[in-house]
């Protein structure tokens, strides 16, 4: 009989894969997306929730199927082909993007109310000092991560409450007017913010984390650990949700405080200030902090232990300090242009992520499932790449971009989905099995 988690291990893992998930990103994007929205916030924010919670969940259960992290999930590609890729994604969600930003959105956060001001130095002394922390930490991983997670997912939680119960008891006023994009195209700007949480993303690294904290309870049935993995990440999704709603709701009643937010950190903090005063600000800078830098500490771990495994020359130290010294490096940057970077960088990433994700939940009905992926993935991929280097500015991409306009959703950002599914025909169709074919019958 297989081993079975009891229901406070349950609740527990699934708390694990909430504070995983819970990061700078999940902060900042929604009040923003609330504050554009205006009156049209519901729409925008069911965009929101399936890219923000629906794929991360579904990254979850794919990894929960496949038996295990990205290297399952693209063991149909060619070696070369899953190594690039999968190097790509880690530089993603690592030290190029993911991890810089939890450092600025903590300084955003947690000093910039307190002195006032922004200024090169003060970013490049706090950054510094974050990634110093957030790499002895994950030097030196052991509980501590564990530790420091237990403890930060319940205060975090309670006062992700405290500021639920100020927005709804003392709103900063009515929901503010749409922008034009947001009253034509509310749900796709939704869908398309989602991205930047990076959770879909962080689903296909945090995967084989989940599955592993399942299996060190003893769980060894590959259904039970799918079942244990599929409830945690539900139980994931149910508090990003709730977090995400409550966020986009103080967004779209924060007209009055801020006119033209730069972010949504910048909106965050003048609401709880406005609420709850400078204690306000104090709890919400040391929650903040203490969130992004559990999400730090396990991205550096994460991309140390990838890196060291697929590139053995240096191994899991070294590759968590080169990490933590580009993170600090390009954290200077400043939240607004990291944001702006990395919005390219997300168009190509994302939907060969999705489709990835979909292919793998397919598989077992799939005759040749390897094929399929090939099919879905070469349409998804050059049209993504091709959307991303034109978002870059790249302009000898423009001939290959106009051609694009011929394609259904391309304003909605969802050019990539008719061809991604008939892609996936073609490879079904192709991947009929002789034994199915009905032989014709000689007289």
């Amino acid at each position: 009989m297989p081993q079975t988690l009891k229901a406070t291990d349950i609740m527990a893992t699934g708390l694990m894969t909430f504070a995983l998930f819970l990061g700078a990103g999940n902060i900042i994007f929604p009040p923003f997306l609330g504050h554009m929205a205006g009156t049209e916030l519901i729409v925008a924010m069911l965009g929101f929730l399936l890219t923000g919670v629906g794929l991360p969940l579904l990254g979850v259960i794919a990894c929960a199927r496949a038996g295990g992290g990205l290297e399952k999930l693209t063991a149909v590609f060619p070696p070369k082909i899953a190594l690039t890729f999968a190097v790509i994604l880690f530089l993603a969600i690592g030290p190029l993007f993911a991890s810089p930003r939890t450092a600025v959105v903590s300084y955003e956060l947690g000093l910039l109310p307190f002195i006032g001001e922004s200024g090169t130095l003060s970013l490049a002394l706090f950054s510094i000092a974050f990634f110093a922390v957030a790499l002895y930490l994950a030097l030196f991983p052991g509980r501590l991560v564990e530790t420091v997670g237990k403890l930060i997912t319940p205060l975090l939680v309670v006062v992700l409450a405290v500021i639920a119960v100020g927005a709804f008891l003392y709103p900063q006023g009515e929901a503010g007017t749409a922008t034009e994009s947001m009253i034509s195209q509310g749900f796709f700007n939704g869908f398309r913010e989602g991205y930047q949480t990076m959770d879909t993303l962080g689903a296909l690294v945090f995967g084989v984390v989940i599955i592993n904290a399942i299996q060190s309870k003893g769980v060894t049935d590959t259904r039970q650990v799918a079942r244990y993995t599929f409830i945690a990440g539900l139980i994931a999704s149910v508090g990003l949700s709730l977090v995400y709603l409550v966020l986009g709701y103080i967004g779209s009643t924060s007209h009055q405080l801020v006119a033209a937010p730069q972010n949504g950190a910048e909106i965050i903090s003048l609401f709880v200030n406005a609420v709850f005063g400078s204690w306000g600000k104090v709890v919400l800078a040391i929650t903040v902090i203490l969130a992004c830098l559990t999400t730090a500490i396990g991205l550096l771990s994460a991309c140390g232990e990838y890196f060291s495994r697929v590139f053995p020359a240096l191994n899991y130290r070294s590759w968590v300090i080169l990490c933590a010294l580009a993170s600090a490096l390009i954290a200077n940057v400043g939240l607004n242009t990291l944001l702006k970077v990395t919005i390219p960088a997300l168009l190509i990433i994302y939907p060969i992520a999705i489709a990835l994700i979909v292919v793998t939940l397919l598989t077992s009905w799939l005759a040749k499932p390897e094929r399929v992926m090939t099919c879905v993935l070469i349409p998804v991929g050059l049209i993504s790449i091709v959307e991303g280097l034109h978002a870059a500015g790249l302009s000898f991409v423009e001939p290959a971009y106009a051609l694009l306009a011929y394609l259904p959703l391309q304003k909605e950002g969802l050019v990539w989905l008719l061809p991604g599914v008939l892609g996936g025909v073609l490879g079904m169709l192709t991947s009929v099995r002789s034994s199915d074919v009905v032989e014709p019958v000689n007289n």
